[in-house]
């Protein structure tokens, strides 16, 4: 039975990763988790220089999910280099590395400091404010997509992953104008915008107002979009939004993902990485599947 899949010519033991900003960087889960067993880490987001984030409450729950609006706090792309990637090295897993920015330029000396570093891909979140435009995301203007990816990939080395903002109209328009910048993956979806608000206390419950909703209840959407995309692009996709257990992943592959990410599942059981694992071998096995690969976008 093989559960391996490539990632633009990356081969990964299984389809399973964690979700950017949801796992830190490896150290804090490693006591929970054995890296080992995954396909993929993917690091939290990570600067040019290092970003405090936003003002606190940051964090506020709901009903089937969270809402966030961290704000990428991160150290830096220095501190990342000399602490982290040493760190995720010990392990046999492969490193995909997610680069926030300000600016295109930001994501450039991210992405050309990384390029002689041991990881094997770079996730570009696009779901950044791009300050040049005032705030309004990279990843909400098709034109805006494709123009940072075609930038990025000439300082990258590794394969670039693009990841989707599913804050848009029609999100086959951006995924096409990746792939036309020359993106060799996407991911997808990132967090839905969404507000909470304290009826007691009269206020909004995170200090940001808006935030991002992630968690089961962004499942359904999820899986609609991947199947969109998987079905106007001709690259491999990550698929992401909700993901608690086997049969969620398996959705996202039956509807056209090559690998999955579990993000906000890890906070309340982080050993669901390892549980989907499992899992998608029990599925293979009960319906006779040989290879995982057979399994991608056979729903249609």
């Amino acid at each position: 039975m093989n559960t391996s899949i490539k990632l633009a010519g990356v081969t990964l033991k299984n389809p399973v990763m964690t979700a950017s900003g949801t796992f830190g960087s490896g150290a804090e889960y490693s006591e929970f988790v054995d890296l080992n067993q995954l396909g993929a880490v993917v690091t939290k987001g990570v600067a040019n220089i290092p970003w405090p984030g936003n003002p606190t409450p940051r964090i506020a729950e709901v009903s089937s999910g969270m809402l966030n609006a961290i704000g990428l706090q991160n150290p830096g792309i220095d501190v990342f280099m000399k602490r982290d990637i040493p760190f995720l090295q010990q392990y046999d897993t492969k490193i995909i590395v997610n680069v926030c920015g300000k600016t295109t330029e930001d994501y450039c000396e991210v992405v050309e400091k990384l390029a002689d570093c041991p990881v094997d891909l770079l996730e570009i979140n696009i779901s950044c404010p791009n300050v040049k435009e005032g705030g309004i995301a990279f990843g909400q203007n098709p034109k805006s997509v494709e123009a940072i990816t075609r930038e990025v990939k000439k300082y990258a080395k590794q394969p670039i992953i693009m990841k989707l903002s599913p804050n848009v109209t029609d999100i086959t328009e951006t995924a096409k104008a990746a792939e036309a910048g020359g993106a060799d993956v996407l991911s997808l979806i990132n967090t839905l915008t969404g507000m909470k608000i304290d009826v007691e206390r009269q206020r909004f419950a995170i200090a940001n107002k808006t935030g991002g909703l992630s968690g089961p209840a962004i499942k359904p959407v999820a899986v609609r979009m991947v199947y969109q995309v998987a079905n106007a692009v001709k690259i491999p996709l990550i698929g992401m939004g909700g993901i608690c257990n086997a049969e969620d992943a398996l959705e996202f592959i039956l509807a056209g993902a090559t690998a999955v990410s579990v993000g906000t599942a890890n906070f309340s059981n982080p050993n669901t990485t390892l549980e989907v694992v499992d899992g998608i071998e029990d599925y293979m096995r009960r319906h006779q599947v040989e290879d995982v690969k057979d399994l991608i976008g056979l729903v249609k």
